[in-house]
Formats: C-alpha cells, sequence, structure tokens
C-alpha cells in the first residue's frame, strides 16, 4: 500500500449487523484523497437518489485523510459525510482532537453505515477487529458522559466520537462530539447517527500509519515545525480563534442582530466578550493529536449562575450567542457553549437560532406565553442561556427550535420567515459577505449550502498585490493568477486542504508549496501542481453531481436580502455594499466549467475528470 493509508475500509449494516471491509486499489485513493472526496465516490457509488436523510438508505461516514496520523503537523482531523437531514444536499462536517489519527491506528482509512440498529448500539473497533455492541445504558447520556463511560469500559486508550441527547431526539442541528468540545457540527448528521440508533464509534489500536519515505518524512516535519515558529504561531496559542471576534466585528465582518444591524450603532462593546476576556478564565490549555500550536483550552467559572468548567469558545460561538444576540456577557456564551458540547449541538446553528428567536419576539411575532416565560429579549444573557438549554433538550419552545431556523420559521408562521436567515436550510457563519462578496458565492454555490470551510471562492480576493509585505510563493501565485479561473482553481485547493486530514488553522493549509510537499512525500505519489488541483476539481464536481441528482440546483438557492447589503447599510465599515450574488454566481459557474443555464457540471468536465458515471446519471 502506497503511504498516508491504512488500506482499509469498513461497511457496517446496522439493521444485519454484517460487519465486512474492502481494500480499495491504489486509484481510488488518489483520485479521491481521502475525507468528503472519497466520502462522496463511496456514498454516490452505493446510494441511490432521493434516500430519506433520517432512514435506513442514508449511509453516514467517518473518513480520515492521507496525512491524518502522520508526522506531518497538524494532520488531526476526520471527516462526518452523509445527506443532510437540515438542507437535504450533500452533508459533511470536519472535526479535531484524536479520534482520526486513532481510527487510522485501529486499522482503517473509513468507516461507512447503512441501515437502523433495533437497539442503541455503539461500534468498538479493537486493532482491526470490529464488533457492535449494546449502547442503551448509554442512551440519554450527554457526550462528556458517554465518553467517560466507555473510557471506563474499553480502557483510557480508546477514542470515541458520540452523540448527545440532542442526536439522540433527531435535532437538525446538532453536532457529533469527540475529546469532550470538538465537534463535527454542521450538516445535521447527528441527527442521522440517532436515527440509525448509532450512539458512538469507539477506537483503539496501536498500528502505525504507512509512509512512502519515513527518513524524508522525518526531515519534512522538522523543516515545518522550524517555520511555524513565530508571532502568529505564538498569538494561535495565546487565543485560538478567540482573538479574531473583535477586529472582524468592527470591520463589518461579523454578523450582528441577526444579520440586521451593524457594530457601531449596535455592538460596539466586542471587548467584552473577544480573546483577552475570553481567557481570563483559562486554567489549562490543550491541543489536538500532536499539534504545535495548541489552540484549545479549559476555562473554568468557578461561581454565579453561569458556573462551568468547559472548553473555550471559538469565534463562531463568541459571534453566535453574543453580536448575533446583542450579548456582552461572556460567561453566560461560555456557558451555552458548555451546554452545546455536552448536548451535542452546532454552536452557529444554535446561536443564530435563538438570535431568530429574539427578533420573533421582539417583533411580537411570539410571546412569553409561548416560551414558558422566558424574555427573549436582545442581550438578555439569562434567556440565551435558558432557551439555549431548552433547545438541547427539545422541551418546551426549544422543541420548535431544535430543527434550525428555516423549519422554526414554518411552525411559527405570521411572516417569522423573514427572519429567518440561512441558505437552503442552514444558518450561515459568522461572516459577513458585505466584506467579503466572495463569500456569498461560496455559500450558494458549494455543495454544502452556508459553509465559509469549503469552497473558497472568496479567498480570491485576497490577491497577492493586496497583501504588502507578505512573499507569495510561486504556487500561491499560480492558484491566485487569473479572474474566474482562480475561482476553480481555489476552490480546487481548499477541497485538497480538506480532504487531506490537516487542519485548515495550520500554517501548512494556508502554504500551498508546503501542501503539495506534505501528500506527496507522505504518499510517494509525487503530485504535479496541475494533478493535484486537477484532483480538488474532481472532488467538487463529485459533491456537486450528488447534489444535481437529488434534484437540487445551487442557481435556485435563495439567500436573505439582508445578507447581501439589499437594502445596504447606512453606517459602518460596509455602509453602501451591495453583493451581486446573480454576477458572482454565472462568473463561477463558467470558471468551473458548468452549464451556464442550470449550473450542472457538464458532460465535458465530467468526463474529463473520469467521472463517467456521473455523467451518465446526469445527462441520461
Amino acid at each position: 500500500m502506497v503511504g498516508g493509508y491504512m488500506g482499509k475500509i469498513l461497511y457496517v449494516d446496522l439493521a444485519s449487523g454484517k460487519i465486512e471491509y474492502e481494500s480499495p486499489d491504489e486509484k481510488f485513493y488518489r483520485d479521491f484523497i481521502g475525507g468528503y472526496g472519497l466520502g462522496a465516490r463511496v456514498i454516490f457509488s452505493r446510494q441511490k437518489a432521493g434516500a430519506d436523510p433520517l432512514g435506513p438508505d442514508n449511509m453516514l461516514g467517518f473518513i480520515t485523510g492521507p496525512l491524518t496520523g502522520t508526522p506531518v503537523p497538524f494532520g488531526s482531523r476526520y471527516t462526518v459525510v452523509g445527506k443532510s437531514p437540515l438542507t437535504q444536499t450533500w452533508g459533511d462536517a470536519n472535526s479535531g482532537g484524536d479520534f482520526g489519527p486513532h481510527l487510522k491506528f485501529a486499522g482503517y482509512d473509513a468507516v461507512f453505515f447503512a441501515g437502523v440498529s433495533e437497539r442503541p448500539v455503539y461500534l468498538f473497533i479493537n486493532e482491526q477487529k470490529a464488533e457492535l455492541r449494546d449502547a442503551s445504558h448509554l442512551w440519554n447520556k450527554d457526550s462528556n458522559e458517554t465518553e467517560h463511560e466507555l473510557l471506563a469500559e474499553l480502557g483510557r486508550d480508546t477514542h470515541i466520537a458520540c452523540i448527545g441527547p440532542s442526536g439522540e431526539k433527531l435535532s437538525l442541528i446538532s453536532a457529533i462530539m469527540n475529546n469532550e468540545g470538538r465537534a463535527a457540527a454542521r450538516s445535521g448528521l447527528a441527527a442521522v447517527m440517532g436515527s440509525k440508533r448509532l450512539k458512538a464509534v469507539a477506537v483503539k489500536g496501536n498500528l502505525t500509519v504507512p509512509l512512502a519515505d519515513r527518513e524524508k518524512t522525518s526531515e519534512l516535519r522538522r523543516r515545518l515545525l522550524q517555520e511555524i515558529r513565530g508571532p502568529a504561531a505564538d498569538h494561535r496559542r495565546r487565543y485560538g480563534t478567540s482573538s479574531a471576534l473583535v477586529p472582524l466585528n468592527m470591520s463589518g465582518g461579523t454578523p450582528v442582530k441577526n444579520w440586521g444591524g451593524t457594530a457601531a450603532i449596535d455592538f460596539p462593546n466586542a471587548e467584552a466578550i473577544g480573546g483577552d476576556m475570553v481567557i481570563t478564565y483559562e486554567v489549562k490549555k490543550f491541543a489536538c493529536w500532536r499539534c504545535p500550536t495548541p489552540c484549545g483550552a479549559i476555562l473554568e467559572i468557578k461561581e454565579g449562575p453561569y458556573a462551568v468548567l468547559g472548553h473555550k469558545p471559538e469565534y463562531e460561538t463568541l459571534a453566535a450567542f453574543g453580536t448575533m444576540c446583542l450579548n456582552d456577557n461572556v460567561e453566560s456564551i461560555i456557558k451555552a457553549n458548555d451546554i452545546c458540547n455536552r448536548y451535542g449541538l452546532d454552536t452557529i446553528s444554535t446561536g443564530a437560532t435563538i438570535a431568530f428567536a429574539i427578533e420573533c419576539y421582539e417583533n411580537g411575532l411570539i410571546t412569553k406565553g409561548d416560551t414558558e416565560g422566558i424574555e427573549l429579549k436582545w442581550g438578555n444573557h439569562a434567556a440565551i442561556v435558558a432557551m439555549t438549554e431548552k433547545l438541547a433538550k427539545r422541551e418546551g419552545f426549544g422543541d420548535l427550535l431544535a430543527d434550525g431556523v428555516k423549519r422554526a420559521a414554518e411552525r411559527i408562521g405570521k411572516g417569522a420567515d423573514k427572519y429567518a436567515v440561512h441558505v437552503h436550510g442552514q444558518e450561515p457563519p459568522m461572516h459577513d459577505p458585505k466584506l467579503r462578496p466572495g463569500i456569498a458565492t461560496t455559500y450558494s454555490m458549494d455543495a454544502t449550502p452556508a459553509r465559509h470551510m469549503q469552497g473558497g471562492a472568496h479567498i480570491v480576493e485576497m490577491r497577492p498585490e493586496s497583501q504588502k509585505g507578505i512573499e507569495f510563493a510561486p504556487l500561491q501565485r499560480y492558484i491566485y493568477s487569473g479572474k474566474g479561473d482562480a475561482h476553480k482553481k481555489m476552490s480546487a485547493f481548499k477541497h485538497i486542504v480538506n480532504c487531506s486530514g490537516l487542519c485548515i488553522f495550520g500554517d501548512i493549509a494556508s502554504n500551498a508549496n508546503a501542501m503539495v510537499e506534505s501528500i506527496s512525500t507522505i504518499t510517494g505519489w509525487n503530485y504535479s501542481v496541475d494533478e493535484l488541483l486537477e484532483t480538488g476539481d474532481r472532488i467538487a464536481n463529485l459533491r456537486v453531481a450528488f447534489n444535481y441528482r437529488e434534484g437540487l440546483n445551487p442557481l435556485e438557492f435563495d439567500m436573505p436580502t439582508r445578507m447581501l447589503g439589499q437594502p445596504p447599510l447606512e453606517v459602518g465599515p460596509t455602509a453602501g455594499v451591495t453583493v451581486d450574488l446573480k454576477t458572482q454566481a454565472r462568473d463561477y459557474v463558467e470558471a468551473m466549467g458548468w452549464d451556464p443555464i442550470t449550473g450542472k457540471p457538464t458532460v465535458k468536465t465530467l468526463r474529463q475528470l473520469g467521472l463517467d458515471d456521473m455523467a451518465e446519471a446526469l445527462w441520461p
């Protein structure tokens, strides 16, 4: 087997209990890399169109990449894939921690589940041996409790990905958790686990990931670690992503007041919930598997209504429960983050849903009678925490909110859809297109709607000539060259990073030369730049082909006008800005080689990428 892969993929039928593995050939791995590239190839081939996301026919996969669990720094990630019950599109979610590397150390590059179990179960993989075990004693336990019980049952050297009560109760904004605070959060895939009665996946093993050239890999690691040192790495160690809140808020990059406000007027006090304030509660730092720049931390609030020992909130969480809700009480945000981690919820979607509910309350669409006496007003941190807990438990009005803003608006009626900010069912992350218009293209045109870590059209705006003092390597210049073509290249490169198993925040992920060298060194394939980008392009087309086979066209996905500056804001850094999404989407479709009317990948494009079966499926 080539370096970087264990050479085995596990398939589990939860209905029959049958477990088997396959050993794909080298071409399969080279064509689709890993992560959602490999996942989309498997699911497109094995699953028929029209599967109910919460039914037995929807497959669910946990997948690593070739750099996961290797000496290359930041190789800690795994991806969960399946048809999203939240958007009905292709769905995937990415997480760090320890689970991904140890899935490989247990002997497998990926594990896929089909069917529905009659009773709650968990999968235990112990040094290539896999078995389904009863999980009835774990059902209704939160994710921390589940992890602790399984560690006691299976040994401290076991690593676990699991769902909490929100996933069990099929919340469409629920998250899969590992390491008590790392989350594969987006696309609602924890609800797919819940629908299958799959409580957890536990892995144990001491196998070693094969390397094409061990000596060359050791030298690469030493050199990369040297290059990582410096002020940027130190800053990441100190703050993680929490330091982004203050500058992004004041620059107009962070949504405010459910996307309807502006920081200058509505939230000028971002310092109250920014990085410096957050780390005052820090008691211990932690890192994902062998990460050289640990950005995580355990925080403790020792007393008061929000007393808690839990994980440090990320930027997205601080914005979702902070600026979006006009909440400047940092302790309440830390508490809300802990509730989401324990029950297994996507903090982006949960905070956005609470902000939506507040706007509905402030405009008289819902009342204290509806919310069981909770006054959902802007900035009412006690109400925000209380409703987050109700949402997590699907209790009272929280049950109405537990499937996100689109379905909550449908249940409330009375014109509530006016305040429901989503793209085809998914709440957007905390990055405003009015500051970086290209991100609107990514939100609408990538196969997973409303996602900022996919695609990459918005990154094209960061052109070398506009980045004074930054040295761009030749490969970066190649990727950023051109206009529409740059969209295609950057999208392809971003997919490679995601599918490789690298953390997107690691220095290597933003250094195209190091990225190509790392994959080539580990696998022994000696990628050319063009082959790497073609592989990323293949992955992009594969995921979009999945959606078109489901009858979905991203050119028809609506984006709320307030996200696009329609009407434009009158004050603040993005005053007067209106995003022309139609033109951006048209340019993107042209660059990608897709049909200009339907946006569908053309037969020519699919065949050039070796996706002949998809050409036949989309163009019969």
